[in-house]
């Protein structure tokens, strides 16, 4: 047989073997990759099946901790966002705490673009424990639950009867508020005092 002939032959072999390998290789690199990856956003809601959600309560009554919730399927993310709400003011299932006063009810909720605004009853602030502790856990429970299972919503007004321009005790409510997930750390300890005055401190914004 011919030089030339063998080597067309062996060219012919070679290439469709070089492009299934190829081809192989980019299957499994893409396999790999997506078994890697941090998801960015939940999963869309389901149909058929159910959806997980986190909701933030309170731990020891000093800061939020998470607990996690199957709700059911919802059409879209209003509705969405109304059943977890809903689910947040049913209250914990295992060790934590409510947050929210018992008897808030959500009136309404709308998403528009990356805020999110909630519509609460007149009880979100008239049964509202008393101290600033009671009130930042009740609004970041709801600003953080909503951030964390809506990743696209970066805003979140809380409107109290119709007002928007609440204002509790210690904490405004009358701009939309950002998620604050350090009030999920255990609070400093109040330092000791010795005969010269306290030995270390902190001064926070909420008086």
């Amino acid at each position: 047989m011919p030089v030339r002939r063998r080597k067309k032959i062996t060219i012919s072999i070679l290439i469709p073997f070089l492009v299934f390998m190829l081809f192989f290789t980019i299957m499994i690199w893409q396999k790999y990759r997506s078994s890697h990856e941090i998801p960015v956003t939940p999963p869309l809601p389901s149909s058929v099946g159910k959806r997980s959600v986190t909701l933030f309560f309170a731990a020891d009554g000093t800061r939020l901790a998470r607990e996690a919730r199957e709700i059911d399927p919802c059409d879209d993310d209003n509705a969405c966002l109304k059943s977890v709400l809903d689910e947040l003011l049913n209250g914990p299932v295992g060790e934590f705490g409510e947050t929210v006063p018992e008897g808030t009810a959500v009136d309404a909720v709308r998403i528009e673009g990356s805020q999110a605004t909630i519509e609460f009853n007149r009880t979100f602030i008239d049964a509202m424990l008393p101290g600033s502790s009671a009130e930042m856990l009740a609004v970041y429970s709801v600003v953080n639950t909503v951030a964390v299972n809506f990743p696209q919503i970066q805003k979140v007004k809380l409107n109290v009867d119709g007002n928007s321009g609440v204002i509790l005790r210690h904490l405004d409510l009358s701009d939309p508020l950002s998620p604050d997930y350090s009030l999920e750390q255990s609070p400093v300890p109040e330092p000791e005092k010795s005969s010269n005055g306290p030995t270390s401190g902190r001064k926070g914004t909420v008086q």
